[in-house]
């Protein structure tokens, strides 16, 4: 019978060993971005991937390019899921870095595979997920609603950015379409005649600025305004705006859209217009990071990784839809350095997630979250724990 520490050797050997292939992968998907819900061209190549080195493989899992990679039983131990993300951003191409977050979950898939053929009946089930469309709608919710996460034991990920952070604040994140309707007229002719909806849109504009002055220093709103008029000499009879708002929990998240909505309504009055709003995306429930896997990341990383890299903790980072994952299975979604001190969705970002440099680190974090997974695999006491965790957490 292997040991604990044999069995996470045996992990980081076939990571090294697929090495090469791992990065022309990586490469590859860089070379070729796709938007979410369009990622065919990755879909396959990760697919093929999975298929060539022993995995059952599902493409078009539940969702047109989600596809999932499963190798070992849950009869005899728990089911660690490994997730991917590969969509792209629009002209920006993978200033996400989600070629390396695709890259790193395979490498980490085949390490527990190999460790779990070498560890008989003390191992359990590993599934590579293929998820699609982060950046937008959220595929992992749409995976969560087909079931996708129903036999998880535990997912994890991880995600590229200038610094580390092994458990970062990942806010819960709505996002409004709000329309304000006015009249029409001539604006020199009958201005009196007309109701601005442009005026609605920058009184609500401005104080929503106004509010940001008031709100908690963890909470975010982002407006911009997508319509306002179609020609200058005409009253415009419709505005339509984009507000986004973030908060550290779901329920801070609905605390502030409580307020925005009301800016909304007055905004509508004061200028004579009608308003109504739609949720654009679906909601990005705030990320929950289970304290044990969150120590055992951190413990395998001081192992692995010797070389002093820009770190934090505790710092807030943008939303995920690994958020509604966290609030479904226990699960962690740390940060990485990768050689970048680019901020995410830049062009510089996007040029370094390409770059050589970022393989080393890569790698890195596939050996961490496959040891962090034979951890869970061979001690029952931990299984249990993180159980006990996610179901005393407070999930709002």
């Amino acid at each position: 019978m292997k040991t604990k520490e044999e069995l996470k050797k045996i992990a980081s050997n076939a990571i090294d060993n697929a090495a090469v292939e791992l990065k022309e992968i990586s490469d590859q998907i860089w070379k070729h971005p796709e938007l979410g819900n369009e990622e065919f061209y990755a879909h396959d190549l990760l697919t093929d991937f999975l298929a060539k080195h022993g995995f059952q493989t599902e493409k078009s899992y539940k969702m047109d390019t989600a596809f999932r990679g499963s190798y070992g039983s849950l009869s005899v131990g728990p089911n660690v899921a490994i997730l991917c993300e590969y969509d792209a951003l629009p002209s920006l191409g993978h200033a996400c870095g989600h070629n390396l977050i695709s890259e790193l979950g395979l490498a980490a898939g085949i390490g527990i595979k190999a460790a779990i053929e070498h560890g008989d009946e003390h191992c359990g089930k590993v599934t590579v997920l293929g998820t699609p469309d982060e950046e937008g709608h959220g595929g992992k919710i749409e995976l969560i609603k087909a079931g996708a996460f129903d036999d998880v034991t535990a997912a994890m990920m991880s995600h590229g950015y200038p610094i580390s952070d092994p458990a970062p604040v990942l806010l819960a994140r709505e996002t409004l379409e709000v329309t304000f309707y006015g009249k029409a007229s001539h604006a020199a002719g009958y201005p009196w005649e007309g109701v601005n909806a442009l005026d609605a849109a920058v009184t609500c504009y401005n104080s929503i600025a106004c509010l940001r002055q008031q709100i908690k220093p963890t909470w975010r709103i982002h407006t911009i305004i997508i319509e306002g008029g179609e020609k200058v000499n005409i009253i415009p009879e419709k505005a339509v705006i984009q507000v986004c708002v973030r908060a550290p929990t779901n329920k801070e998240m609905e605390d502030l859209k409580a307020k925005i909505t009301e800016i909304l309504k007055s905004s509508a009055k004061a200028n004579g217009c009608q308003v109504e709003w739609i949720t654009s995306d679906q909601p990005f429930a705030a990320m929950v990071n289970n304290p044990t896997l969150v120590s055992l990341y951190e413990q395998n990383i001081s192992l692995i990784q010797t070389d002093t890299v820009p770190s934090a903790k505790g710092g807030h980072y943008g939303s995920t839809d690994m958020g509604n994952v966290s609030q479904v299975v226990p699960s962690i979604r740390p940060i990485f350095y990768f050689g970048s001190d680019e901020a995410n969705h830049t062009r510089g970002f996007a040029k370094d997630s390409g770059s050589p440099k970022a393989q080393p680190y890569a790698l890195i974090q596939a050996k961490v979250l496959a040891h962090t997974a034979i951890d869970v695999f061979m001690d029952t006491r931990l299984q249990q724990e993180i159980e006990k965790e996610f179901k005393q957490m407070n999930l709002n």
